[in-house]
C-alpha cells in the first residue's frame, strides 16, 4: 500500500508539472490594442509547430463593463477571425451580468455581435452545468412516467429555493450595484424555471433546447406593478447570533436598500401550467446552504382508505437537490408494518455520490468548458431568453426605485429563512413554503 501511495503521487506530481509547463502568462493594459497584439504573438508561438489549426477559447473573467471593450480589440487584433466555415473556432467565454437590465443587455449584445456571431458567445451560468440542473431534462423526456402527469391537472405547485448561508463577502462593490434579482433571479432561477416549464424539444441540439427555453419564459405573466407587493417580497439581512448584518459588512453603505433576499410567486400562460403557483426564493445569510427544486403533485380527489379522508394524506412530491447533496427524491403514500390502515409517507431517495464511489464529483464548469470545447451551445444561455428575463424583471426593478413602498425592503435575521412577509405569497394559493432546515 505505501509503494502504490508513492506511485500515484509521482504520478499526480508528473501531470501537475506537466500541465503548469504549459501555462504562460501575458500582461498588458485591457484598453490597448498593443496588448492583444502581444497576446497573438505568444498564442501563435504556442500553437507553432504543434497546432497551427487548434482552437481557442478566450475566457473573459473580467469585470462586466470591460467585457465590450475587450471583446472589440480582441475582434480589431484579429484574434476571433473566423474562416466562412466557422474554422479554426475562436469561442468567447462571457460571464454574468449580461447587462443590470433590459435596455444594457440589448446594447451589450449589439456591441458583441458588431465583432462575433452568435456561434461564438458562450454567455456561462454555472448552475447549468451542475449535474441535477442537467437531470431535469432527462428525468421528464426520457421517463414515460412523468410526461403524462407534468401538467396543471396534476401538479399542485412547484417551488425553486437557492439558499446561501455565506453574506456578502468580498463582492460589496457588485453587489451594492446588482442586488439578488439580478444576481440570481435574471439568470439562474429563471434558467432552472424553463427547464423545469418548458415544452418537450424535437431534439437534444442546442438551437431546440433553447428556442423552447425562450417561449417558456415569453409565457411567464408579467408582474402587476400596482399590486407588486402580492407577488413579490424582498429583505435584507440584520445582524443576528454574532452574524453582521448586511449595512456593516465591508464596503456596504449603512443606508442600503439593496435587496439581499427575493421571494416571488408566479404564473405561466400557457395551456400546460393555467393556474399552477411558481414560487421562487433565494437570499443571502439563510438557514443553510441548500439548492433545490420541489414539485408538489395534487392529492387524491378521493380516499376509499376510511376514516383516513383524502386531505389528510400527504401530496407526492418529487425533490431534485441541485446542491449540496446533488440527488432526486420522491415521496409516496405507502403501507407501514402494523395495522390494516398503517399508512405513512415514505422518500425513495437517490444522491449521486452513492454512484461514484470514491470519484470525485465533477465541477459544473468543467463540464461547461468542455462543452465549449467541442461547440456545444445546448448549457449556455442564448441572448433572446436573456432579453425575456430582463422584460419581465426590469419593471420591478423601476418600480422599486421611484416607489419603493409599493414592495417594502424586509429585514430578515441572519441565518433565518428570510423575513415574516414572504409567508403570505404562498398563502394567498393556500399553501406554504417546504421546511428546509433538516
Amino acid at each position: 500500500p505505501g509503494l502504490e501511495s508513492k506511485c500515484k503521487k509521482d504520478e499526480c506530481r508528473f501531470k501537475l508539472e506537466s500541465f503548469l509547463s504549459k501555462i504562460s502568462y501575458v500582461s498588458g493594459d485591457y484598453s490597448s490594442l498593443e496588448t492583444y497584439e502581444k497576446l497573438g504573438r505568444s498564442i501563435e508561438n504556442i500553437e507553432s509547430g504543434r497546432c497551427p489549426e487548434a482552437g481557442r477559447i478566450f475566457y473573459l473573467s473580467t469585470p462586466p463593463d470591460l467585457c465590450s471593450q475587450i471583446v472589440s480589440l480582441l475582434g480589431a487584433s484579429g484574434l476571433v477571425s473566423e474562416n466562412y466555415e466557422g474554422m479554426p473556432w475562436r469561442h468567447v467565454v462571457i460571464e454574468k451580468p449580461f447587462g443590470h437590465d433590459l435596455e444594457s443587455a440589448q446594447k451589450l449584445d449589439r456591441e458583441l455581435r458588431s465583432v462575433l456571431k452568435e456561434r461564438q458567445i458562450y454567455r456561462i451560468d454555472h448552475y447549468l452545468g451542475k449535474e441535477t440542473v442537467q437531470n431535469i431534462l432527462m428525468l421528464r423526456f426520457a421517463n414515460r412516467i412523468f410526461e403524462p402527469v407534468w401538467s396543471h391537472e396534476h401538479i399542485d405547485n412547484v417551488q425553486i429555493t437557492v439558499a446561501e448561508s455565506v453574506g456578502v463577502g468580498h463582492r460589496a462593490g457588485y453587489y451594492e450595484q446588482s442586488g439578488q434579482l439580478r444576481d440570481m433571479f435574471q439568470n439562474h432561477m429563471l434558467e432552472m424555471l424553463s427547464l423545469v416549464a418548458m415544452e418537450m424539444p424535437v431534439s437534444f441540439e442546442a438551437d431546440s433546447v433553447r428556442n423552447e427555453k425562450a417561449k417558456l419564459l415569453q409565457s411567464i405573466r408579467p408582474f402587476p406593478i400596482k399590486d407588486l407587493s402580492s407577488y413579490i417580497v424582498r429583505g435584507q439581512y440584520a445582524a443576528a447570533d454574532g452574524l453582521a448584518g448586511y449595512t456593516e459588512e465591508k464596503g456596504v453603505a449603512k443606508d442600503s436598500q439593496t435587496e439581499t433576499f427575493v421571494a416571488a410567486r408566479l404564473f405561466i400562460d400557457n395551456w400546460r401550467w393555467k393556474g399552477v403557483p411558481f414560487y421562487l426564493r433565494s437570499g443571502k445569510r439563510m438557514g443553510r446552504k441548500v439548492s433545490e427544486i420541489a414539485v408538489t403533485f395534487k392529492k387524491i380527489p378521493h380516499s376509499i382508505f376510511s376514516p383516513i379522508r383524502a386531505e389528510d394524506l400527504s401530496p407526492n412530491v418529487l425533490v431534485m437537490n441541485v446542491q449540496p447533496d446533488e440527488g432526486l427524491s420522491l415521496t409516496i403514500q405507502a403501507k407501514q408494518p402494523g395495522p390494516k390502515l398503517c399508512m405513512g409517507s415514505l422518500t425513495m431517495d437517490f444522491k449521486y455520490k452513492s454512484i461514484l464511489e470514491e470519484e470525485e464529483f465533477p465541477e459544473a464548469y468543467e463540464r461547461l468548458l468542455l462543452d465549449c470545447m467541442l461547440g456545444d451551445q445546448t448549457l449556455f444561455i442564448r441572448n433572446d431568453t436573456i432579453e425575456r428575463a430582463w422584460t419581465l424583471l426590469t419593471p420591478v426593478l423601476e418600480a422599486w426605485k421611484q416607489n419603493p413602498a409599493l414592495c417594502p425592503l424586509h429585514k430578515y435575521p441572519a441565518g433565518s429563512w428570510g423575513p415574516d412577509a414572504v409567508h403570505a405569497l404562498p398563502w394567498m394559493e393556500k399553501h406554504v413554503w417546504r421546511e428546509l432546515n433538516i
